[in-house]
């Protein structure tokens, strides 16, 4: 086994947002070196580790260099210059997820193509390239409203998402790349981290249950364990290891899926990193999922993915009030709260529904953290000083 540990193996993270620090918590805890690429100089990597370099992350000849003296390469944002990954894996250098699998995954219209080749259960779709070729298939009666329209590339925390109502809607529509997808009367919306070893070890961590708010269409709260039947988790959890076995990635995948009033499971879409989805169990399971993927990244033996409690996961987003200075209003407030653990991600700006934080509530009552996740919700204010 090589030797990461207090020595002089480095690896390297394109991306150093949220996703990215926590990340490297775990690197700290294991002393592995890093160091970290990303466009903003505020990042909020920057404070954790080892070298930060500022830098387009779209850019080839910034991936490339950047790269030049790192042992491992993988990614906390998926918009980075996948020819660049691509040139590093044919001069040897190890790179995960794969330039191959992140081809598959960030265009959503190759995705749900990917999902349809492969058998895997998801939404009937159709892509475009125009605004006016949806036009012409709405004049032609070719789908029926409403629908759900996505753009191919770029969307991220609801944006690049939306639910097409009527012709006025249609007509509002970017002139981009994109797909309608048919919009399924879901129960629940799921979700499935699946950790995928060099060495294509397989482990999965329990579904959990995702509630989006209402008009951001945003992760509100995540619940874990899903409040839902063992011949539904069961299933949830055979489609997600179905398509990490598809995909044949390496890290972390998460994968998104809705359960229908049939009780049926469809894929929506995945994520080929750490993910929102998995941020309860840095206090609820026994191996986090940042842990867990560098374990799968390095070629580690996987860690427990087991639950040690019941979790609920609170995104912190930025008041659609306030701009500016951040303050946590009420912080001190639900600090006197039991089991209520506050994630706060160093964005030192909010703006409307940005994410800067995450507040995580343990109970061995599924349904008293999810009460006093309520709660916590209507205490705690992202919000501007002025």
């Amino acid at each position: 086994m090589p030797d990461y540990f207090s020595s002089n193996f480095k690896l390297g993270i394109l991306g150093g947002g949220q996703l990215g620090k926590m990340l490297l918590y775990e690197t700290r805890k294991f002393d592995i070196q890093t160091k970290v690429l990303d466009p903003s100089s505020e990042a909020p990597c920057k404070i954790a580790c080892n070298e930060f370099v500022v830098g387009d992350l779209m850019n080839y000849d910034t991936v490339l260099n950047f790269a030049k003296d790192v042992d491992v390469l993988t990614i906390e944002i998926e918009n980075v210059n996948v020819d660049a990954l691509e040139t590093l894996e044919n001069q040897g250098k190890k790179v995960y997820p794969s330039a191959k699998t992140l081809k598959l995954i960030r265009d959503k219209g190759i995705q749900k193509e990917f999902y349809q080749q492969n058998k895997i259960p998801t939404s009937p779709f159709k892509c475009y390239q125009t605004q006016s070729e949806i036009e012409e298939d709405y004049k032609n009666d070719k789908f029926q409203l409403p629908i759900v329209w996505k753009s191919r590339t770029g969307g991220y925390d609801g944006r690049g998402v939306s639910i097409l109502k009527n012709r006025e809607d249609i007509k509002a529509l970017p002139d981009t790349p994109c797909l309608l997808e048919q919009k399924i009367n879901f129960k629940n919306e799921l979700a499935v981290i699946v950790a995928r070893s060099v060495s294509g070890e397989i482990k999965t961590y329990p579904v959990v249950e995702m509630e989006f708010h209402p008009t951001a269409n945003q992760v509100e709260y995540v619940i874990c364990p899903a409040r839902i039947s063992d011949e539904v988790s069961n299933q949830a959890q055979e489609v997600a290891r179905k398509v990490s076995n598809a995909f044949q990635h390496v890290g972390l995948l998460s994968v998104e899926l809705f359960q229908t009033q049939e009780d049926k499971i469809l894929v929506n879409e995945v994520a080929p990193r750490p993910h929102n989805s998995g941020h309860y169990s840095i206090e609820g399971a026994y191996t986090n999922q940042f842990e867990q993927h560098l374990r799968a990244i390095l070629d580690l033996p996987l860690g427990n993915t087991d639950s040690k409690v019941g979790a609920v996961m609170v995104n912190l987003v930025g008041d659609e009030n306030h701009e500016g200075d951040v303050y946590y209003k009420n912080i001190d407030k639900i600090l006197a709260l039991k089991g209520v653990v506050p994630h706060i991600y160093g964005k030192t700006q909010t703006r409307p529904f940005r994410k800067m934080g995450h507040i995580t509530i343990v109970d061995k009552d599924i349904d008293v953290a999810r009460q006093m996740a309520e709660q916590v919700k209507n205490w705690i204010k992202v919000i501007s000083k002025d």
